[in-house]
């Protein structure tokens, strides 16, 4: 019951409280605005994240599809400015619902600054250990789900192992991320392709865990279909750990020049670069490096700033 009240003041008995206020701007910053929004005699903007609902519905619920349809779109038309987390859901904002391009802001967003900050050889010892993680491995953080594309990874250790490329047998992948029937799914095919070993699945790993695993691997791959971001190429390239994403989205805004990028269906291309990273100690050095320089412009002072010149727009009546 008390989610349910926790909504309704959200959709609407927050605009009561914004007059009694006086607040001058009110900031929707997961994709909607309360219904009643233009009574609260405030200038409005909205966070929209992505519109996945949209270019991949089979990834929701025909209802959750609905009700996203409604609040984004109406959300999208009422606020004053629009705030999009990446070039490409603005250029999906603009194509879906037709709202001028000026309206709209890119503020990206950020990561963790404990990424990228150095850990004790002690520390790295220790999380090696506690988790048995091999001497080398190719990293993978996020959702263990369709959308997330993760099996073609395994597709393409596969195709290495039919070309009779010795890397299948001395590439190792370590995933983390919640258990879902996709893993299993996952673990089906590797298993049926001899490639059981290939990959270790951890899925109850702290997040204050997680800086070592980036430091610990070679390589981080995040062959995600379809992102509003993608945190976890930004998260690599802070780390400086060299990443493989996937073409179609935003992950190029997020990885910048610090990742090879593949079509996520081309499990041959996936293959090509999972082997090109793994074997190329200098590339892995060049890619960190530039990877580095590229997290550089997602620090929490140039989005503050970015953010700061949004409201300023509305303030200047833009």
């Amino acid at each position: 019951i008390w989610r349910r009240l926790r909504s309704a003041w959200r959709v609407l008995g927050v605009t009561k409280d914004v007059r009694r206020h006086g607040i001058d701007i009110f900031h929707g910053l997961s994709n909607e605005l309360p219904l009643n929004i233009r009574r609260a005699g405030c200038k409005s903007i909205v966070t929209i994240h992505d519109l996945i609902f949209i270019s991949h519905p089979q990834y929701y619920h025909p209802i959750d599809r609905w009700i996203y349809g409604y609040k984004f779109k109406r959300a999208c038309r009422m606020a004053d400015r629009i705030i999009a987390v990446s070039e490409y859901t603005k250029r999906e904002i603009i194509r879906n619902y037709g709202t001028p391009a000026e309206k709209i802001d890119v503020v990206y967003q950020g990561c963790d600054p404990v990424f990228s900050k150095e850990i004790a050889r002690e520390t790295l010892s220790e999380v090696k250990e506690r988790y048995r993680l091999p001497d080398r491995f190719i990293l993978y953080v996020g959702s263990i789900e369709e959308r997330k594309n993760l099996m073609v990874v395994a597709r393409a250790l596969a195709a290495m192992r039919n070309d009779g490329n010795r890397d299948a047998e001395s590439i190792r992948m370590v995933a983390v991320g919640r258990h879902t029937p996709y893993e299993d799914k996952i673990k089906e095919f590797l298993a049926g392709n001899g490639l059981a070993d290939s990959f270790t699945f951890h899925n109850n790993v702290p997040y204050a865990d997680l800086p070592a695993f980036y430091r610990l691997s070679d390589a981080f791959v995040y062959p995600s279909r379809i992102e509003g971001f993608g945190i976890p190429l930004l998260e690599a390239a802070s780390a400086g750990i060299p990443a493989i994403g996937c073409t179609g989205s935003c992950l190029e805004e997020a990885g910048g020049k610090g990742a090879i990028y593949t079509d996520p269906d081309d499990e041959r291309q996936m293959a090509d670069a999972l082997s090109l990273l793994w074997n190329d100690a200098g590339l892995r050095r060049r890619m960190a490096d530039e990877g580095r320089i590229h997290a550089e412009r997602f620090t929490d002072d140039r989005l503050l700033a970015d953010l700061m010149k949004a409201y300023g727009k509305l303030s200047a009546g833009c």
